[in-house]
């Protein structure tokens, strides 16, 4: 990410500026990249210049002065945070280290407990960026809150304007590495209908690039229990039996804040960091709780649009479903529903149902709002012919493969190329046709009767019957291995009985 300078009070307040190679000047004259409109400030108040990877800030001789940090300069290098005050204009200062080359860690919750000694807990009536009557009272003069409040005052305005979970994550982990230090970071979510958390985004510093990211299950518990955000710098103590997880991978300070949205908390934002030297400020626990407060209501909304739209898409699928069954019933919405969901796949589908439920119907509606659409649908009745005939119908034949094979002839198989074969009545096959079917199924070729080169079966099988294919398997007189071939996905079409609200629509 590259350096830039937030202006955080002043005429510009809210402006924000890229500092790249050449001079940046700040001033009244329009010359200035910063142009500012202040009385107290000079025409050429100062300028801020790159040198190798560092920046420098040096007073132009101006009447009131530049200050640091509400220090008086006239040449100094700037740090990360450092704010720069021009006439009555601040300015925060971000060198965009941060995150560069930021990598992604997989994040994994650890297999034990964690005790730790002094940890400090905030609890949200207490936090300072979340009362904003604390926040102004504490304001005047302090360069690290004026700092934090432009940092969530970017995160307001950044994170409600990107679109999807993943991003809001992404995003918002990016954040909180800029303006915390630690070393990596983590956003875990509490599953549908309470159940346990879920590591689902993480971020790590290039220092952090590969170490294994494990998170202590009990300081998230903790934090979401209490709906507090906590806080502890002496992780390794041994007084106080740290997790195995974190001594393996040295962890020695860690902070976890809640993400609440109406009282419920949806999940907590978790930060570690291994260096020796680490210590984290009771700011940096204040500025995380604010980051997750903003975070929380972004992932809330982001999730929700996420399950609107996957009702909308399933909406519009079966409005657009096309078919040539009639009933509005519960039983056959289930069934349309069914039929939007399968029909995209390459999935080999069995439908079961008694006779005169409609399975051809179905089979003949996953096709036509399948892929293979444009392409033959082959319905064949595996009880209506011979084993013979059945064998020479589904595989074709060579000439001279039998008495009265005068010439070659394609299968159902072979004319389905590139569609749908629907076998009804499947349990009624031979045992030798079960085998060879078998083999379709697993090696995607046939061979026609009499003949030696293999054919490529480009088809998607739909069958259906009206036996009890388990017990014809317990019995023998089905295959077992072609029973799980075909019940991949499978369906039971529901008898009229059970969808009475549709007779006077059929009638």
């Amino acid at each position: 990410m590259e350096a830039r300078l937030l202006t955080v009070a002043g005429p510009l307040e809210g402006s924000e500026f890229i500092l790249g190679e050449g001079e940046f000047g700040i001033g009244r004259d329009r010359g200035n990249q910063a142009h500012v409109e202040d009385g107290s400030a000079s025409r050429r108040h100062s300028v801020i210049v790159r040198e190798g990877e560092h920046f420098r800030v040096r007073d132009l001789g101006s009447l009131n002065g530049t200050s640091v940090n509400n220090i008086p300069v006239k040449d100094r290098v700037l740090e990360n945070g450092d704010t720069i005050r021009v006439g009555h204009s601040l300015f925060l200062f971000l060198d965009g280290t941060a995150t560069e080359g930021g990598a992604a860690a997989a994040a994994q919750f650890d297999r034990g407990n964690l005790a730790v000694g002094q940890t400090l807990l905030l609890k949200q009536n207490q936090a300072l960026y979340l009362n904003p009557e604390k926040a102004a009272s504490a304001l005047p003069g302090n360069a690290r809150i004026a700092r934090d409040l432009a940092i969530l005052l970017r995160a307001a305005r950044e994170i409600p304007s990107v679109r999807g979970a993943t991003r809001v994550e992404e995003q918002m982990l990016d954040l909180v590495l800029e303006a915390i230090p630690a070393e990596q970071a983590a956003i875990v979510l509490r599953g549908d209908e309470g159940q346990e958390f879920t590591p689902v985004a993480s971020r790590g510093r290039n220092e952090a690039r590969g170490r294994s990211f494990e998170i202590s299950r009990t300081v998230v518990e903790r934090a979401a229990r209490e709906g507090a955000a906590l806080m502890s710098n002496d992780v390794l103590d041994q007084r106080f039996r740290p997790s195995e997880s974190l001594v393996r991978q040295g962890v020695k300070a860690l902070m976890a804040a809640p993400m609440v949205v109406f009282e419920e908390t949806i999940g907590v934002i978790y930060v570690d960091s291994s260096d020796p030297a680490a210590c984290f400020a009771q700011e940096d626990l204040e500025l995380l709780a604010g980051l997750a407060a903003l975070a929380a209501v972004a992932l809330d909304n982001a999730l929700h649009l996420r399950i609107l739209e996957g009702e909308n898409r399933q909406l519009a699928a079966e409005l657009n479903l096309r078919h040539n069954m009639v009933g509005e019933s519960a039983a056959m919405r289930g069934v349309l529903e069914f039929i939007s969901k399968v029909a995209q796949t390459a999935s080999t589908i069995l439908l079961r149902g008694e006779s005169g439920t409609g399975k051809e119907l179905v089979a003949r509606a996953i096709h036509q709002n399948s892929r293979r659409a444009r392409k033959p649908f082959v319905a064949i009745n595996c009880a209506a012919l011979t084993e013979t005939l059945l064998e020479s119908e589904l595989f074709g034949h060579e000439k001279g493969a039998f008495t009265g094979a005068v010439a070659q002839k394609k299968g159902k198989l072979e004319e389905a190329q590139g569609g749908t074969v629907f076998l009804d009545e499947v349990g009624e096959l031979a045992p030798v046709l079960q085998a060879k079917l078998l083999r379709v199924l697993q090696e995607r070729e046939f061979e026609r009767v009499g003949g030696t080169r293999p054919i490529k079966a480009d088809i998607r099988l739909l069958a259906a019957t009206n036996r009890d294919l388990e017990d014809a398997v317990q019995q023998g007189t089905f295959r077992q291995d072609l029973y799980y071939r075909l019940n991949v996905v499978s369906l039971t079409a529901p008898p009229l009985r059970e969808r009475k609200d549709d007779v006077p629509l059929l009638a």
